[in-house]
């Protein structure tokens, strides 16, 4: 039996049509938010290594900082600082004598570092309050070997210890002056 109207199949078609272009639509938004989900996440993933490395390189930093203050002799015994301000401007001879060029923050927080106080009194070291789980997990270099398979930032603990000599640049200037 055919309609008695003739517009009546051709607007049928137009419907299903217009269905045919809303799932489309529908389809296509869903691809790009899985896609910008993906993007976003990879995004965080590569600004969180770029920081990881940034907290390598600021970590040496105060380790080595820390470690050339106590290497410089005043009086008796060697000293840890006893603040961090004191490597800008080490407060135990009148000419400045700088150790750090300039106090970091944490890259991982962007906050001030926890601080870890020596036994003998004084900063042993610094580490980042990032309870993040670290990408790099092996592969570090000796002076950074207890980095390893560790589950947060936070264990990550940049400390001089004396008798451990860590650092390129004490090796050398303790070598050349000894030399002299």
């Amino acid at each position: 039996m055919k309609s008695k109207r003739p517009g009546y199949v051709f607007c049928r078609r137009r419907e299903s049509q217009r269905g045919a272009a809303l799932l489309l639509v529908l389809v296509a938004v869903t691809i790009l938010g899985l896609a910008t989900g993906i993007a976003g996440q990879s995004w965080r993933s590569l600004v969180q290594r770029s920081k990881e490395a940034d907290l390598l390189w600021c970590g040496a930093q105060y380790r080595q900082a820390i470690e050339g203050y106590y290497h410089v002799k005043q009086g008796p015994k060697n000293r840890y600082p006893a603040k961090l301000e004191d490597l800008l401007k080490d407060p135990r001879f009148p000419q400045p004598v700088r150790h750090l060029r300039r106090l970091y923050k944490d890259p991982m927080t962007g906050e001030d570092w926890e601080i870890i106080k020596s036994p003998e009194g004084g900063i042993a070291g610094v580490r980042s309050s990032s309870t993040l789980k670290p990408f790099r997990q092996d592969g570090f270099p000796k002076e950074e070997e207890a980095f390893a398979k560790k589950d947060s930032y936070r264990e990550w603990e940049f400390v001089y210890q004396p008798g451990r000599t860590t650092s390129k640049t004490v090796k050398s200037s303790t070598s050349a002056a000894s030399s002299q």
